[in-house]
């Protein structure tokens, strides 16, 4: 079975490299997908959704598990929401979009995508934002495209929440890094709390936001095991 995975804001798809390494060797076929570089006019979070779903099909892949992190669990939700045949199973990291970010975090998070910041400060803001306290945020300093992330923005802003928040497949798992500061744990727990017939929270600890380079090896496994319970 294909496993689409679609990253975070702004991020490429290389940042599930370890991930898809992981489910290779489970049998799991992963296609983690590139943001589109640019959209002309004004994209909504529908639109996104089916160029996602575009580019599965141009893969030859009908039915798929879905992986959303960070603004890809949004885009996720939207997927499943607009093409739910598709979409055998979903699966949330850093499941936000609830709760407003504190203002100091929001304010790194766009220092994320400033050219003119330094290094030093970048790295600053990176680990403020994305990474648990003592966890080496070095491996994000780059990946960052201020372009893809402001169309995205735009598309989330345009399409209301609650045309992608309560999306659901059969079987859901959301997998949530108890020191996110960007998607705080309560984010996760409302949505849980208002689909536990069908999803499962996993709880994280010693990652934030950033959760792929931080913990590799426990979401692997959670998410592998989740996959086969599925089957």
């Amino acid at each position: 079975m294909n496993v689409v995975l679609l990253p975070s804001l702004g991020r490429p798809a290389s940042d599930f490299d370890d991930l898809c390494d992981v489910l290779a060797t489970h049998g799991y076929e992963a296609l983690a997908i590139d943001p589109t570089a640019s959209f002309v006019g004004a994209p909504t979070l529908h639109d996104l959704a089916a160029d996602v779903v575009q580019k599965v099909s141009g893969c030859g892949i009908n039915e798929f598990h879905l992986v959303g992190h960070a603004f890809g669990n949004r885009l996720a939700r939207m997927v499943t929401a607009d093409f739910s045949s598709r979409v055998a199973s979903l699966t949330l990291l850093a499941c936000g979009g609830y709760i407003e970010i504190e203002k100091s975090i929001a304010e790194s998070l766009t220092a994320c995508f400033d050219p003119t910041v330094s290094t030093e400060d970048l790295l600053a803001h990176v680990s403020r934002a994305f990474f648990a306290p003592g966890n080496d945020a070095t491996v994000w300093l780059t990946g960052w495209d201020a372009q893809v992330a402001a169309y995205q923005r735009r598309a989330l802003e345009a399409t209301p929440r609650h045309e992608w928040w309560d999306a659901v497949a059969s079987r859901v798992l959301v997998v949530q890094a108890m020191q996110d500061v960007l998607a705080v744990p309560r984010n996760s727990e409302i949505y849980v709390e208002a689909h536990q017939d069908v999803a499962t929270l996993a709880r994280l600890e010693g990652a934030g936001h950033a959760m792929l380079p931080e913990q590799p090896a426990r979401i692997g496994l959670l998410l592998t095991e989740f996959l086969d319970s599925v089957h």
